[in-house]
């Protein structure tokens, strides 16, 4: 018996770690999670060992001479959670690609796509690829040339993919869902936490005021601290406005990566099944 040639099971990443992988790029929560934990204790093992020598590293932690807030830890989590998604769909992505590489079609540039020849492309593809339903072309492929195979109609093929290429590309865009969240949320943390820091800045300066108010040396040197309890105040919107843009740059770029492969899927749909379809449409044609 000849062995499959690809996979998702032995392939995406969520089956090999035995989770229950998603469809196509979209991407297992739970999984996703773990992933996020994983980053961010890498993360804050890779600062501790700088901890204390310099305060863009220290900003990352709570307390301390400082005391800053603990608001950072949400914010890198929320991150690396957000880094976790897009890690697993690039090789999610990669997984999927591999389609693109099967042959399905003979070279033969006088192949026609017929009801019969539509059969012995479903075979190769249940020869050559494990549950052909967990690849966006595949899936794609074989909803039309069943219902070509079932139905006779050759004209309903073009309009089968059309609209299955449509339905791809509004499930893979939903798989954003979560990720956009995220990055309207970590800036929020970082406003939070900086009303926070100006909220306990501004109760200390009345302390300040009511204990200064006879020293005037005493309250230029309290009210220092109060100043530079605002400056550590606006550090966590520093840290989540930066994890965001990281974030946002990231996301787009593999948006962009999945828009190509769904614009190759259907380059791939048109050249190898709709133009043998139009070849039918031509020889009927001739014979009447």
């Amino acid at each position: 018996m000849q062995q499959k040639q690809i996979s998702r099971k032995l392939s995406d990443i969520e089956c090999i770690c035995g989770f229950k992988s998603k469809k196509f790029t979209d991407v297992n929560s739970l999984f996703s999670f773990l992933g996020g934990v994983v980053i961010f204790s890498l993360f804050y093992l890779s600062l501790s060992f700088f901890r204390g020598q310099h305060w863009a590293v220290d900003m990352f932690f709570h307390g301390g001479e400082k005391d800053r807030s603990s608001i950072p830890y949400f914010t890198v989590f929320l991150g690396s959670w957000a880094l976790s998604i897009l890690l697993i769909k690039i090789q999610k992505l990669h997984v999927q690609r591999k389609a693109l590489e099967l042959s399905l079609l003979p070279d033969d540039r006088n192949f026609v796509l017929t009801c019969a020849s539509a059969r012995l492309i479903l075979e190769k593809i249940n020869l050559l690829v494990s549950n052909p339903k967990d690849f966006v072309l595949l899936d794609r492929i074989q909803r039309a040339l069943v219902n070509l195979k079932n139905l006779g109609n050759v004209s309903a093929v073009a309009e089968c993919l059309n609209t299955q290429a449509r339905n791809d590309d509004e499930y893979l865009s939903g798989s954003y869902t979560v990720l956009k969240g995220f990055i309207w949320a970590i800036p929020v943390l970082g406003f939070i936490g900086t009303v926070l820091g100006l909220a306990k800045a501004i109760g200390n300066f009345g302390t300040v005021i009511d204990k200064g108010a006879g020293n005037p040396q005493e309250l230029i040197a309290a009210l220092g601290d109060v100043t530079g309890g605002l400056s550590i105040a606006f550090e966590t919107t520093l840290i989540a406005l930066v994890m965001a843009l990281i974030i946002q740059l990231l996301m787009t770029w593999v948006l962009n990566r999945e828009e190509l492969f769904l614009d190759e899927c259907s380059d791939y749909c048109h050249r190898y099944l709709i133009s043998r379809i139009k070849s039918v449409d031509l020889a009927q044609d001739d014979g009447d």
